[in-house]
């Protein structure tokens, strides 16, 4: 309970409309902040409804690929300059925004766990490069790429998303070297 109370407090903090401003004004906070809580929003409220509703979740997503399917494409769309852009300018299109990231950080929680450990590497393998490439793009790209973002503003977020992808890396390496002989046993 005390998770999804935590959950709805972020939830309702990301629609403070001086909030919204704030962090939609700076790109690097639009996509590597408000984006990633609203899914942790979702991931921390979906507890309440999970164990509500089991049968439910259960019956559409009994091995996890739905709904990780759902939040592999949920943050592919978000991760295009345009998805940004028309976030700041249509409407519908940013509460979608805020609808679609915390059903997804939901899907996630429930789509976890259930994966085999060879779906979780891939999953992850398939960020680090999606997080290269977008940083690649974000930095290295010759114009503008958000009508709303100044381009130094695009080339900050490519730096982010690639420390990010650094960091990822590091992970794998480190996980590589671990010692593992208790979790088999």
């Amino acid at each position: 309970m005390k998770q999804t109370i935590v959950g709805i407090v972020l939830y309702i903090l990301l629609w403070v409309p001086p909030i919204i401003a704030l962090v939609e004004s700076i790109m690097i906070l639009h996509m590597l902040v408000q984006i990633p809580l609203l899914m942790v929003a979702g991931w921390l409220m979906g507890k309440c409804l999970l164990e509500r509703y089991p049968s439910f979740f259960e019956k559409w997503n009994g091995n996890g690929i739905p709904g990780i399917l759902i939040v592999v494409f949920m943050t592919m769309y978000w991760m295009l300059p345009r998805a940004m852009d028309e976030a700041l300018t249509i409407w519908y299109i940013e509460l979608f925004k805020f609808v679609g990231l915390p059903l997804a950080g939901l899907a996630l929680r429930h789509s976890w766990e259930k994966l085999q450990m060879l779906g979780k590497s891939f999953v992850f393998l398939n960020y680090i490069s999606m997080f290269g490439l977008m940083g690649w793009l974000y930095v290295d790209s010759p114009i503008q790429l958000c009508n709303n973002y100044l381009e130094l503003e695009q080339k900050i977020l490519g730096w982010g998303f690639l420390f990010i992808t650094v960091g990822m890396i590091i992970h794998i390496v480190q996980l590589t070297f671990m010692d593992h002989s208790e979790e088999i046993g």
